[in-house]
């Protein structure tokens, strides 16, 4: 993948350590980074810099990272995105890619699975298919995570539409999602 003469990118996540870590690694790869651990922080930076390349966690604190992958596009709309994340769904996979992000990875993700991301403009026709079914667990994970993103990310709504209390759908979404 060729990188543009600036290689500016902006790390967007909530934990600092993680940032810390996965700067260090892309400064070896000839990026200039741009830490931010909010969607306000980033969008000053995006405001304020030219960027190229971000990577965003899908979940800051109790924001959705999909908000920041719109925002930041109105900025910059070659921008490469790649959003990360720990509770991944196919619900925000395919928001994230419908937003604009060139790819979306769970974590942990290899700095070179990034740095690919940001060069993927098609689909992979060979990918690997499942070899069994999802699991009860994972299915109930993933129309949570439907619903939720119906309701544009309002937990209230979104457990009124499941006939279910909101303090029960907070719990279950702060569970991380079982593999399969």
């Amino acid at each position: 993948m060729t990188q543009p003469a600036s290689n500016n990118l902006l790390l967007l996540d909530d934990d600092e350590s993680f940032c810390e870590v996965l700067s260090r690694a892309l400064t070896r790869h000839n990026f200039k980074i741009f830490i931010a651990h909010s969607i306000e922080s980033a969008c000053n930076h995006a405001r304020k810099n030219q960027l190229d390349y971000a990577v965003i966690d899908l979940r800051i604190g109790q924001e959705s990272g999909l908000e920041a992958v719109s925002k930041i596009i109105s900025h910059h709309p070659d921008i490469k995105i790649v959003v990360l994340t720990g509770y991944a769904s196919i619900a925000t996979a395919v928001e994230a890619i419908k937003l604009g992000a060139k790819h979306y990875l769970t974590k942990p993700a290899e700095v070179g699975e990034i740095i690919e991301g940001f060069g993927k403009n098609e689909g992979d026709s060979q990918i690997q298919l499942a070899e069994n079914p999802m699991s009860v667990k994972r299915l109930e994970w993933e129309h949570l995570q439907k619903v939720l993103q119906e309701h544009d990310g309002n937990i209230s709504a979104a457990a009124r539409a499941l006939d279910m209390h909101r303090r029960t759908l907070q719990r279950k979404l702060q569970k991380k999602p079982v593999k399969n």
